[in-house]
């Protein structure tokens, strides 16, 4: 089984280098580029065969190491 954890940081809290990404893409003459965020993606392979017990141990990864439930917003996508 292969879970992707989606984490970006929360409404409010400073994406530096998104905002360093921003200005960069302006300057190269990208307009109308409001926004930039960034997004780290993990992509984790499980030997885990029900669903619901892989995702729960994936809940568990992010909330013991991967996220910080005080800054970050956290997805997890099985397939």
């Amino acid at each position: 089984m292969i879970a992707h954890v989606y984490i970006e940081l929360k409404k409010g809290v400073a994406d530096p280098e998104g905002e360093n990404t921003k200005k960069a893409l302006q300057l190269l003459g990208f307009d109308g580029v409001r926004d930039v965020r960034t997004i780290k993606v993990f992509r984790i392979e499980l030997d885990e065969l029900d669903e619901d017990q892989g995702k729960r141990k994936v809940e568990e990864m992010c909330e013991k190491l991967l996220a910080n439930p005080v800054i970050h917003n956290y997805r997890i996508e099985i397939g």
